[in-house]
């Protein structure tokens, strides 16, 4: 057995299978490459589903991370530190908001983002007590706790976890007209990725989000966008929402907010939503920690120079423009996405998408399918144009093949 083989062999005897990783194991990363236990680089075409949008060990997050590492990494919300405030200052400030509730996965942010919008429609819409609903789009995806897979409409999510979490109505994803006849008078908030990355990268119509933003603010239901995969760069703008002149009344942030270094999210909304909270209500140990403020403060000053939003929309443009033309060669039936996030569509004779991330994996590129036909491509926002295209080639290589 090789090195790479003993690993695989030892997790599989040891962990519960809730994944179905490709068989590479990696050692070391920088940049947009990684470096398996046997000495191989691959391109991460991934960026950890858009954690990783600065790259492996980015040296201005690293060394954020060891000169907190040296002074404090956790006190717990039972006492101030001197990284919380300045953390939510900048956050609200950068998505033009007013408070910041922190915590640490995006599944966290998105039950609290749930918690939130409920707690709101009770104490400040005047929703009867228990009756808040809540529109959700299908073929989301929020996450995998036991509340948000239960609007999920997929079935490897959902099946033999109920009974589940009643108050949500799902709608057709784009449908504008579908979401307006599922808002009522007990409805308190729609809950909506702009663009959906597990199901393929799936961009709205346009106008949708900014039609979604006058029915909510038309009906005061609070519009929540999870930009956690979607946000912070990835798609040419801090937050994709940004593409329709849209400002959400809540942003769900996490992934590329801890930098690919430390678990970091957030909701971020206004006074009057975040106010409705008080001391007992919601909570995390580690949620705003030092260690993970210090990492995200230094996420946010990347964002404002702008460079990481034009990276992502010059070398985006290019993307698509390259894999616009593997529709005409009969082996991709459609590209969608946008900025340096791509889902494609591998056609029926060229293989699963799965068999397909495992010929890029032969050929050192790492992607990752998704729903059977499906690839996703989205490396980090400091790939080289080099770099990109090398890993384009060997995606054409592949389905030439």
């Amino acid at each position: 057995m090789t090195t790479a083989d003993r690993h695989i062999a030892a997790a599989e005897a040891h962990s519960a299978h809730n994944y179905h990783p490709l068989p590479v194991v990696v050692a070391s990363a920088d940049g947009a490459w990684m470096t398996d236990v046997e000495g191989r680089r691959y391109l991460d075409m991934l960026a950890g589903y858009s954690a990783l949008n600065f790259g492996h060990r980015n040296r201005r997050l690293i060394d954020a991370a060891k000169a907190q590492l040296d002074r404090v990494t956790l006190t717990s919300r039972a006492f101030h530190h001197d990284r919380f405030a300045e953390f939510c200052t900048e956050l609200a400030a950068l998505c033009g908001m007013e408070m910041v509730l922190p915590m640490n996965t995006g599944a966290e942010a998105v039950e609290t983002a749930v918690k939130t919008a409920r707690k709101w429609g009770y104490r400040v819409k005047g929703v009867p007590d228990g009756q808040a609903r809540i529109v959700v789009a299908a073929d989301n995806f929020h996450g995998r706790t036991t509340t948000i897979i239960s609007f999920s409409t997929d079935p490897e999510a959902r099946a033999d976890f109920g009974p589940y979490t009643p108050g949500f109505e799902i709608v057709p994803y784009g449908d504008l007209a579908a979401m307006e006849a599922a808002v009522d008078d007990r409805t308190v908030a729609v809950l909506i990725e702009p663009i959906q990355g597990e199901a393929g990268v799936l961009v709205p119509p346009p106008g949708y989000l900014a039609g979604v933003r006058a029915l909510t603010a038309r009906r005061g239901v609070l519009f929540i966008a999870d930009e956690i995969q979607s946000g912070l760069g990835r798609t040419g703008r801090t937050f994709a929402c940004e593409h329709e002149g849209v400002v959400p009344d809540m942003y769900v942030l996490g992934k590329a907010l801890g930098g690919g270094v430390v678990p970091v999210s957030a909701v971020v909304s206004s006074a009057e939503v975040l106010g409705v909270y008080r001391p007992g209500e919601h909570g995390s140990t580690f949620g705003g920690n030092p260690l993970a403020c210090a990492v995200a403060l230094e996420v946010i000053a990347m964002l404002r120079t702008g460079e990481y939003q034009q990276r992502a929309t010059e070398l985006g443009d290019h993307l698509h423009h390259e894999l616009g033309l593997l529709t005409g060669s009969g082996a991709v039936t459609a590209v969608r996405g946008r900025g340096l996030w791509a889902g494609v569509d591998i056609a029926p004779g060229h293989g699963t998408g799965r068999e397909v991330s495992e010929q890029l994996m032969e050929r050192r590129v790492l992607v990752k399918d998704t729903h059977g036909s499906t690839i996703r491509i989205a490396p980090p926002l400091v790939i080289s144009k080099d770099d990109l295209d090398w890993g384009l080639d060997q995606l054409r290589a592949v389905l030439a093949s």
